[in-house]
């Protein structure tokens, strides 16, 4: 069927592909399968309902489209759901991939919508016989997988991190400003699905599952270590971007308050020759120094005597 994909796993590293025919002929039920579907492909629900005899309420947690990552357990089964980051071509990396799973001992059902390179890798090393041996190994590469190309990401953020503080701290482009608003929204996106998907590890190895072994559980624990240094990494680089931004906004608050100080000396230093030289135009009777040939000298000279005393004055009172 379209968008379906059957792997068989030999339990020494590789696996070989086979049909969805096999799986209705149920010829390999003994052995440890891997069917991994689309599950916006119409076949899908099909396959998980008449095809692997899923539950209803399993089936419909793996169709999901819009969900958080989670875990739950039934029986010796377990459902999961992770997120990774969106590493397709001409894609935004902060569109997270989700990537559903169902876990049973001999069994493990994977859906998504578009392609997960965790999963990918999980595929290629299967065809180089490096790949999982039982589904405690899938699980383990699975998380492993998804966590370091988080950290590819991750590790690029800190350094357009540390480039943006530079710049910020040795000069005043205010364009930073969006350039930082913009990567403080990518860490709280990050950060949206990664706290989520840390819980979710941190139960994984407190689980009660007869495939899930002891060092599973450990390399699990590492996995769940590694995200929570992630997500701490994310929270001390959006604060570190907060400062940069509040340096910023002090800066151009600062040049505005000193642009408008020196505008309004320059107004309170005109501001008495306006008014005596408002006084001198007007045109009515009675005006002094009409007739008198050095008035203007005269008021020039006063004009400027004022603007002297002003000064004065100004520094006296600690203006400038």
């Amino acid at each position: 069927m379209d968008g379906t994909a059957v792997t068989r796993l030999d339990g020494n590293g590789s696996g070989n592909a086979l049909t969805v025919e096999d799986l209705k002929n149920n010829s390999h039920s003994d052995e440890l399968l891997w069917i991994q579907l689309e599950y916006s492909k119409p076949s899908a629900r099909e396959v998980l309902l008449d095809v692997l005899g899923l539950q209803p309420l399993i089936a419909e947690a793996l169709l999901e489209q819009e969900t958080q990552p989670r875990c739950f357990t039934s029986k010796d089964n377990l459902f999961l759901v992770l997120r990774g980051v969106n590493l397709n071509p001409q894609a935004d990396l902060l569109d997270m991939v989700a990537v559903r799973v169902w876990i049973e001992p001999r069994r493990i059902i994977t859906t998504r919508q578009r392609r997960i390179m965790a999963v990918a890798d999980i595929q290629d090393s299967l065809q180089t016989g490096s790949g999982p041996d039982n589904a405690g190994d899938f699980l383990v590469q699975l998380c492993d997988k998804l966590s370091r190309r988080m950290e590819i990401v991750l590790t690029g953020i800190e350094d357009d991190e540390d480039s943006l503080e530079d710049s910020a701290l040795a000069g005043e482009d205010y364009k930073l400003r969006s350039t930082l608003s913009q990567m403080r929204r990518r860490i709280i996106t990050l950060r949206r699905y990664l706290a989520p998907q840390r819980q979710v590890l941190n139960q994984l190895q407190q689980l009660n599952l007869s495939w899930l072994e002891d060092v599973h559980k450990a390399r699990l624990r590492e996995v769940a270590d590694r995200t929570t240094r992630n997500v701490d990494d994310l929270d001390a680089t959006r604060d570190r971007a907060a400062v940069a931004q509040d340096e910023l906004e002090s800066r151009h608050a600062e040049r505005i308050n000193r642009t408008m100080y020196m505008l309004s000396v320059v107004a309170a230093v005109f501001l008495p020759l306006g008014l005596i030289t408002g006084l001198m135009g007007v045109n009515l009777a009675g005006m002094p120094g009409t007739t008198y040939p050095h008035a203007f000298l005269i008021l020039c000279g006063c004009l400027v005597l004022i603007v002297g005393l002003e000064v004065w004055l100004f520094k006296l009172m600690k203006w400038f």
